[in-house]
This record gives C-alpha cells, sequence and structure tokens, in this order.
C-alpha cells in the first residue's frame, strides 16, 4: 500500500487517530513522513460527513426488554466527532468519565454567581473590553450559539438524520471557534441533543431519517472563552398536524410566561406558578423530573429553576444573575421515563412533547435575553406563516406573525 503522506513508499504505519475515531483507515511509510504530513493529514479527523453509523445507543436485549412508551426507537449512532486541540474546552472534555470537577465542587452550594453588568450593553466583539469582562464573554458565547441553533433549525426536513444535525452542529460550533459542550459531559456522546416526539430532552442524535409530521428540538451549549451558551427549541418536520402545532405553540408560550415573571427581587419560584397556569391553559402538563439552571463559567450551576407551580426553587432573583428557562410540556401526563442508555427521557404515556429555552440575565430594569432570534420570532412561527396555519392563541400578544 503507497503511503498517504509521500506517495512513494511501503505504508505500515497507521494513524492511531483515524483508528480511534472509526475513520477509513491511512498509513504512512515512516514516523518522519508521519509528521511531515501531519498539517494536511489531521483535516480528516474533522471532515464528518461520511461517518458510519455503526454503534448501538443501548444492548439488543435492552431494547427487546425495554418498555418503550412511544412509536421512536434508538438509532446507531456514528463515532465521537473530533475537536481540534486549539479550540478551548471545558474540564470534562476529555475525561474518560466525563465528569466535571468544577461543577461536582460546587454540588449542594447554593451560591449564585452576580455577574457585574458593567459592560452590559457594550460590544461584545469588542476584544479589549472583552478580556476583563464576563458578561461580555456570556452575550459572545450565547449569540454564536444562536447562529448555530439557526443554522442546526434551517437544515430540518424530512429525510435529515438527527445524526446529520449532530454534524452540522458540530461543523458550525468549531468555525465559530467554539467546543460543543454536550460533548463527553458526563459521557453524552454526541455535540447537541436532539429529541423527537415523545422524547422530552437529551436524545441521542443517530441515522433515523426524521419523518413528515415528526416534531424536533435540538438543544445547542457551546463553550468559548472559559464560559457556556445555552438555548433550544422545537421545531416541525415537514407540515404539522393540529395537536403538534398546539403542543410547539404552548411550550414556547410558557417560556415566555416564565420569563416574564424575571425582575430584581422577585421569587424564583414564582416562575414555575406563571408557566404551568400557561400550560394549564392548554390543557397540557409540564415536566418535573429537569428544570432551569444558572448557567456561566459551569454548564449547570445554582440556581435551580422549577418550571411547574407550588415548587421550592430557594432564592431571590438579582441583578447580575445569569441563567435558563427551559420548560417541558406534555400532550398528556407530566411524567418522564428514561431509556436504557441512561439519557433520552421520554414521555411516560408516549403522547408528544415539546420545548424551548433561553439564556438570560436579569438586569436592573427586569430581563435581557441573550439566545434571543435576531428579528424576536420563532423559527416555528415562521413555519407556520409559509403554510398559512394560524396560531392557536388564546391571547393575542402571543402572535407574532
Amino acid at each position: 500500500m503507497p503511503c498517504e503522506g509521500c506517495g512513494v513508499g511501503e505504508a505500515g504505519l497507521q494513524c492511531p487517530t483515524c483508528k480511534k475515531l472509526g475513520l477509513p483507515p491511512s498509513f504512512f511509510c515512516t514516523q518522519d513522513c508521519f509528521k511531515a504530513h501531519w498539517g494536511t493529514h489531521k483535516v480528516k479527523h474533522t471532515e464528518t460527513k461520511n461517518l458510519p453509523a455503526t454503534i448501538p445507543t443501548m444492548t439488543e436485549v435492552d431494547e427487546r426488554l425495554f418498555n418503550f412508551t412511544g412509536p421512536l426507537r434508538p438509532g446507531k449512532i456514528t463515532p465521537r466527532r473530533a475537536v481540534p486541540k486549539e479550540i478551548a474546552r471545558p474540564d470534562y472534555a476529555d475525561r474518560n468519565d466525563g465528569v466535571s470537577e468544577s461543577e461536582e465542587r460546587e454540588r449542594g452550594s447554593h451560591h449564585v454567581i452576580v455577574y457585574s453588568l458593567k459592560h452590559l450593553h457594550e460590544d461584545y466583539n469588542n476584544a479589549r473590553l472583552r478580556k476583563h469582562s464576563d458578561i461580555l464573554k456570556i452575550k459572545r458565547v450565547n449569540a454564536l450559539s444562536r447562529e448555530v441553533l439557526d443554522i442546526a433549525c434551517a437544515a430540518v426536513k424530512p429525510g435529515v438524520t438527527t445524526d446529520e444535525i449532530d454534524r452540522i452542529v458540530h461543523e458550525a460550533t468549531l468555525e465559530r471557534g467554539m467546543y460543543p459542550s454536550p460533548l463527553n459531559y458526563y459521557n453524552f456522546p454526541k455535540s447537541v441533543c436532539t429529541s423527537v416526539n415523545e422524547i422530552i430532552c437529551h436524545g441521542i442524535p443517530d441515522n433515523r431519517p426524521l419523518e413528515e409530521g415528526d416534531i424536533v428540538n435540538i438543544d445547542v451549549s457551546c463553550y468559548l472563552d472559559g464560559f457556556h451558551g445555552d438555548l433550544n427549541e422545537t421545531v416541525f418536520v415537514g407540515k404539522p398536524d393540529e395537536e403538534s402545532v398546539k403542543i410547539v405553540h404552548t411550550a414556547y408560550a410558557c417560556m415566555m410566561a416564565g420569563i416574564s415573571v424575571v425582575k430584581p427581587d422577585e421569587l424564583y419560584r414564582y416562575i414555575g406558578n406563571a408557566i404551568e397556569a400557561r400550560a394549564e391553559k392548554s390543557h397540557c402538563s409540564v415536566v418535573r423530573s429537569y428544570t432551569g439552571h444558572g448557567i456561566g463559567k459551569l454548564f449547570h450551576t445554582m440556581p435551580n429553576v422549577c418550571h411547574y407551580k407550588d415548587n421550592k426553587s430557594p432564592g431571590l432573583i438579582k441583578p447580575g444573575h445569569v441563567f435558563t428557562i427551559e420548560p417541558m410540556i406534555n400532550l398528556g401526563t407530566w411524567q418522564d421515563v428514561t431509556w436504557p442508555d441512561k439519557w433520552t427521557s421520554a414521555t411516560r404515556d408516549g403522547k408528544r412533547t415539546a420545548q424551548f429555552e433561553h439564556t438570560m440575565v436579569c438586569t436592573p430594569e427586569g430581563v435581557e435575553l441573550l439566545t434571543d432570534w435576531k428579528d424576536g420570532i420563532p423559527f416555528y412561527q415562521k413555519q407556520l406563516k409559509r403554510w398559512g396555519i394560524p396560531i392557536p392563541a388564546e391571547d393575542p400578544s402571543e402572535i407574532k406573525i
């Protein structure tokens, strides 16, 4: 076999990184030749379009014995996508167990970081200012994360696999100099969460093609300059039916209801009261197993933001608090069940679910969304407008198209 580097020598030295990533084998004649051509060869490690999806997310026995609550079944996934070494990464990225030691040290603490808002309304692209401003770094990573999610949503259509969405998110993240926060977080195997139909959250991208009439939530999180950004939204795969329109719109309206509560010295627990009140208007339920969270230097930290009424979320909202609101809203019961892959969370009755998420900062005047759409209009509403489908809103203020 000729050497991939010089094309002349007899090649017997295989690239170990290609082997680890499950890429087609590459051979070189000598170690010196391998080193000499490393600059051009390493590009293969991030060219992820043709990776084979061969890895199961659960054993055949688990899949056979598990009582799936809805029609969705796990597919197979591609190998973990590579991240160039020059991309700065969080503390868990290269650990075999994926554990974030910085988060573990904070576990059990009720301390909420208060970020200085001195430069909040300055240009986050100003590197000189950003160097000394955590809030500008937070604004920047969230704005770039919004760009990544917009790209992912635009790629959704029947026939596209969620693994392809993962590739698109991964590459768009790297192009912006960021690390995809989900990748290897407590051993999560992919760069984005994609949750289809009855999957509430933490769906693992796989080789199942999306089908006409599906709904899919895409949850993008990125790491840059020592800070994480986080947002998600649910979109339609082709023209939706009435129930899909109802649950997607209700999830968005619930998130906005929760955000409307945010102001200085308001109780965190009141956010859940507003969210559940809006869900009940549409005869939907609010998932209780997962919460919004503080975010910044840590991917997940205090405060915990419960999305249901009469919750026990502690503390007062203060200017400088940065956190997410991300209610998961179900057509049926609020209860969930986790698949044997230990990540995928599905509705217990198999009915559809939807979610939206913003990262925000409390200001002296109220709240500023750090992950808002540039035009303020969610992607699903643009889809409905294109198809001439009205939003099922009781409140005219919920209609933005």
